[in-house]
């Protein structure tokens, strides 16, 4: 994977608060990168396009954005930003944006799926079969996957939504969700644990009921993957999970639930990102690179 006819690749890691732009001669070779506040789309967008612009020729955009999204390239609307409560972002046409002012191929996924991308080819999951990436911060997201292929379907996966079986002693919370209530996001998110506890996780002491309550929400959904998927890996990323020892108490919690039950157990496992704070924009690489 590397540039295609001498010019370079492009990439966005569209996030909430920041975007995340570089070039680079292979998803793996970044050579320059710069990082603009998320203000409104237009002065946003026009921001990214002028630094793009002042690096020298380019032969394809990867865009890995927040979302929702409209990723199915039949639809009228694809390449837009659906229901987000980011405010002006919803039904902001990205993928238009950029062709019209780069006039180059467009790859566009979910920030997740590029990241669970760039940690399935040159991370984390680098020799698997298949993999989940979850971020877990803001919000909860999840990408899978399998053989190289990220997992799309009628939308893109929101595995954030998903509900977890409540603990015996934890009922006094609705959740944070202002869709699902007590799903896994309303639940175990950065925002959530600030509103149940008053403070960040990391903020929390180890003894803290809070540590014991999100590790074993994450737990459940890591256990659901491995038997729903029978993928190898799960790899967890986000703000939250930068509590002290809480992607090992994900792990262990998950082999507390499995019981050594599941075909493969002992090629599955829960563990930190290999690429660090650069899976998304390296994600974002990989799409430019294979629309190149």
């Amino acid at each position: 994977m590397i540039r295609a006819h001498g010019k370079l690749l492009a990439g966005i890691e569209a996030g909430g608060t920041k975007f995340v732009l570089a070039v680079g001669t292979a998803p793996g070779a970044i050579t320059a990168r710069h990082v603009i506040p998320t203000r409104m789309p237009a002065e946003t967008l026009a921001e990214a396009a002028g630094w793009f612009a002042e690096q020298g020729a380019i032969g394809a955009l990867g865009i890995a954005s927040f979302g929702p999204l409209v990723i199915d390239r039949r639809s009228p609307a694809w390449g837009r930003i659906g229901r987000t409560p980011k405010p002006g972002w919803e039904n902001c046409d990205l993928v238009g944006y950029f062709a019209r002012r780069l006039a180059v191929p467009i790859g566009l996924d979910t920030d997740v799926n590029g990241a669970a991308l760039a940690e399935y080819s040159l991370g984390a999951g680098h020799g698997t079969s298949g993999m989940a990436y979850l971020t877990v911060g803001t919000g909860i997201g999840g990408g899978l996957v399998i053989n190289g292929d990220v997992v799309h379907g009628a939308g893109h996966p929101e595995m954030g939504h998903y509900h977890p079986r409540r603990d015996a002693n934890d009922r006094g919370f609705a959740g944070h969700c202002p869709y699902h209530g007590d799903c896994l996001e309303g639940l175990a998110s950065g925002p959530a644990i600030l509103a149940r506890w008053g403070a960040d996780l990391s903020q929390l002491p180890p003894g803290h009921e809070a540590h014991d309550l999100v590790s074993g929400y994450l737990a459940q959904l890591c256990h659901t993957l491995f038997a729903c998927t029978a993928i190898e890996r799960v790899v967890l990323g986000g703000g939250v999970m930068k509590a002290s020892g809480l992607v090992a108490s994900v792990a262990a919690r998950f082999c507390m639930l499995d019981c050594d039950y599941l075909p493969g157990r002992q090629l599955q496992s829960v563990v930190c990102p290999g690429l660090g704070e650069a899976s998304g924009i390296t994600g974002a690489l990989l799409l430019a690179s294979r629309v190149s």
